[in-house]
């Protein structure tokens, strides 16, 4: 053992101190996952160097030859796992295995409710790496250089899982990290060549390079003991660049988790080679649960990139669109640059033909999974829906595809779940509608009982019930599916085309022309806080609702832009009265002016409130509500 200098004791972060409490506790009962784990990590360390050095070949020291070494000492009661990577300074370890730095954090402990059974999907979706050692340890020792660092700054660090840690500098010939992990009592099962090969070749088959063991020796009497021999378990090549009748459906679970350090199985994958213009292999994936950060479009995103089986970047962004950004993958291509950068990816050519094609092929897979497992599609719009209708106003080329994707409540059903498609709309619609019809607002309760919908339940007609707050801002960017426009119910002057009759336009031109008088009165009481009065063609019950100007901000996305503190455009809206009403018949006739002033600001304001907006003076409603009250009640 090297002489450690430099010693010192930190405590862990905060969370890491609850992640490893809770992950020791909920994931124990599978708990060989702590090898695939730290196989992972050291593959990672390898495909590092191993793109580091194209540039700077004095990195791999001499030693080119890129593997993974797992041994075990039964007496000592020790696992131990050497990478010959990148390796990591005194300051990468402190970082790395002291702190969680990852986005999403305080969401995920915030999420966590101490149920364990529940909490071990969270953790496994949160990704929990090198921690998973302590599943089975009760103490880690990390010995760790640099490559490219003088031998005498290779880092020792130490801990049991508790509140802190140890560092201290240590003389460490080879570059790249040695794990040593001893076992608990009850862990000594895994201090076992036949159980660790078997581990391996469950979860690390798929890793494209060398995990060797110790090969099994006989000792000879009266012989000094040979030379340790290692033999490698994995199959050790690329699994993307295997052709698909070779890959069982495991070894494609199996890679996801590695890729994305997921402890799920993906719901869907796709696995495509592509020669001719352009040659590159892509295996992407669609996870089954939504990752922490994936609101924080900021986020590291991406798919891992690599030019002829050498490894270039982990989340490269540019294959992808962003609405996109919950794909997990690997692109391997034939024709870029080992020295590939960011920023030549985002004008390469070559990148935008490969980021359509790999779009198309993701969109194909979703379609696959609504039409195949319409219950896992389920699952997966929950999970990723609200991200998915980013997709019209970033993807132009393929908004129709995207449309075809997207699920939406409707008043067909009443659990309010977000289940049907546009063409189920379609196949349900009223013979001669060429229409698709919308509603928007803040709650599945409130557009539901919305005035709006009055003559659509009369006439039989479905309604979408958007209440996402993306939902206003996707429908500006979604004009029409299948060659039907989209219509908000709620917007401009309904017009029903041929689902209203001859005999209905001609009674409804009788009406307002009989209702000029009490148009113009009311115009006259509500003066500024209206754009127009109009008789109602979409009331059967209520006696008024406020209808949106056809170009102005609806309700949902003014309130958006009010919250951000941007500056929201001036509008009115249009006041619509059912002349059918009881109501509106005795404020029709209502002798005194005053009387029919304060009645209708109270009409106008209860339409404000059914359609979700708040008044602009609520005192003033009360008032007048109040003394309509008190005049009933002489």
């Amino acid at each position: 053992m090297s002489v450690e200098t430099q010693k010192e004791t930190l405590g862990f972060q905060t969370e890491v101190k609850q992640l490893l409490h809770l992950m020791i506790h909920s994931l124990y009962s599978n708990k060989e996952i702590f090898l695939r784990e730290l196989i992972s990590n050291a593959s990672d360390a390898v495909d590092k160097l191993r793109f580091e050095a194209l540039s700077r070949p004095e990195l791999l020291e001499g030693g080119a030859e890129l593997k993974i070494r797992v041994s075990f000492d039964k007496d000592a009661q020790t696992v131990t796992l050497e990478d010959n990577g990148i390796g990591m300074n005194r300051e990468d370890v402190i970082t790395h295995l002291g702190t969680i730095a990852k986005s999403g954090t305080a969401d995920f402990m915030k999420n966590l409710t101490g149920d364990q059974k529940k909490d071990s999907h969270l953790i496994g979706q949160f990704g929990v790496g090198f921690y998973s050692a302590f599943i089975v340890a009760d103490k880690v020792d990390v010995y760790s250089r640099r490559a490219g660092t003088p031998a005498s700054e290779g880092v020792h660090w130490s801990s049991k899982g508790e509140g802190d840690f140890e560092v201290a500098t240590i003389d460490k010939a080879e570059r790249g990290t040695r794990i040593v992990l001893h076992l608990k009592a009850a862990e000594n099962e895994f201090a076992d060549g036949y159980r660790l090969r078997n581990i391996i070749k469950k979860y690390s088959d798929h890793i494209a390079l060398p995990i060797e063991l110790p090969k099994e020796q006989a000792a000879v009497e009266g012989e000094p003991a040979p030379e340790q021999e290692w033999e490698t378990v994995n199959r050790a090549s690329a699994l993307w660049t295997r052709p698909r009748a070779e890959v069982k459906d495991e070894e494609y679970q199996e890679f996801y988790k590695h890729i994305a350090h997921d402890f799920e199985n993906p719901l869907s994958w796709s696995h495509n080679k592509v020669e001719g213009k352009l040659e590159y292999n892509s295996l992407l994936y669609v996870p089954a649960r939504a990752p922490f950060d994936l609101y924080q479009r900021e986020a590291p995103r991406g798919l891992k990139l690599y030019v002829q089986r050498v490894f270039v970047m982990d989340q490269a962004e540019s294959f992808l669109p962003l609405y996109l950004r919950f794909i997990k993958g690997v692109v391997d291509s034939n024709d870029l640059s080992l020295n590939v950068s960011r920023e030549i990816l985002q004008k390469d050519p070559i990148i935008d033909s490969m980021k359509s094609a790999l779009t198309k092929r993701v969109l194909d897979m979703l379609e696959k999974l609504a039409k195949n497992q319409p219950e896992e599609y389920k699952g997966f719009w929950k999970n990723f829906g609200q991200v998915m209708k980013e997709g019209p106003a970033e993807d132009f080329a393929n908004k129709e595809k995207i449309a075809g994707l997207l699920r939406f409540a409707s008043t067909s059903d009443d659990s309010g779940e977000q289940s049907v498609a546009l063409a189920d709309y379609l196949a349900r619609a009223k013979e001669g509608q060429d229409k698709i019809y919308y509603l928007t607002g803040e709650s599945y309760a409130q557009v539901k009982n919305s005035p709006h919908l009055e003559v659509f339940r009369k006439k039989g007609i479905e309604v979408l019930l958007l209440t996402d707050r993306i939902d206003e801002w996707l429908m500006s960017y979604l004009s029409d599916f299948d060659a039907k426009g989209f219509v908000d119910v709620a917007r401009g002057d309904l017009d029903l085309g041929k689902l209203d009759s001859e005999e209905d336009k001609k009674a409804q031109e009788e009406v307002a022309k009989d209702k000029e008088g009490l148009i113009e009165r009311l115009k006259a009481a509500l003066g500024d806080a209206v754009s127009e009065v109009r008789v109602s063609h979409r009331l059967t019950d209520s006696p008024a609702i406020l209808a949106i100007g056809e170009q102005d901000l609806g309700l949902q996305m003014r309130q958006i832009l009010e919250a951000s503190g941007q500056k929201v455009p001036d509008s009115k809206p249009i006041f619509e009265f059912n002349p059918t009403h009881p109501l509106i018949g005795k404020l029709d006739n209502e002798q005194s002016e005053d009387r029919f002033g304060e009645l209708s600001h109270i009409l106008f304001d209860q339409a404000a409130l059914a359609a979700g907006d708040s008044l602009k003076d609520p005192a003033a409603y009360v008032r007048r509500l109040n003394k309509l009250l008190v005049e009933l009640s002489v």
